[in-house]
């Protein structure tokens, strides 16, 4: 994974930051997901595809900060959203329902 890929635009890439990328594109699209739903329902609303893609999002940040760069730093800023999501998303399933916030 820490073999040389390529480089693009000056930047090496390697397996770890193909994964590391994944996560960040995942954790930020969330955003869009969210955007989107409050659109449709015409207010704030997190469905639970925020969830999944947060959740998902933070793993493979978690695994580039753990196997990848050996970053405390990065660890510990992944942990807590990881954590956050994977609760909301078993609340949700509680529930039976996609969660929501009307704000």
């Amino acid at each position: 994974m820490d073999q040389v890929l390529g480089h693009v635009f000056g930047v090496t890439i390697t397996g770890w930051k193909i994964v590391g990328y994944l996560g960040v594109f995942l954790f930020a699209g969330r955003w869009l997901v969210q955007v989107a739903a409050t659109h449709v329902r015409g207010r704030p609303v997190i469905p639970r595809t925020f969830w999944i893609m947060s959740l998902a999002g933070s793993v493979l940040l978690l695994s580039y900060f753990i196997f990848g760069r050996n970053d405390s730093v990065g660890v510990l800023s992944n942990l807590f959203p990881a954590l956050v999501a994977l609760y909301n998303l078993v609340l949700d399933h509680r529930a039976g329902q996609p969660v929501a916030n009307a704000a």
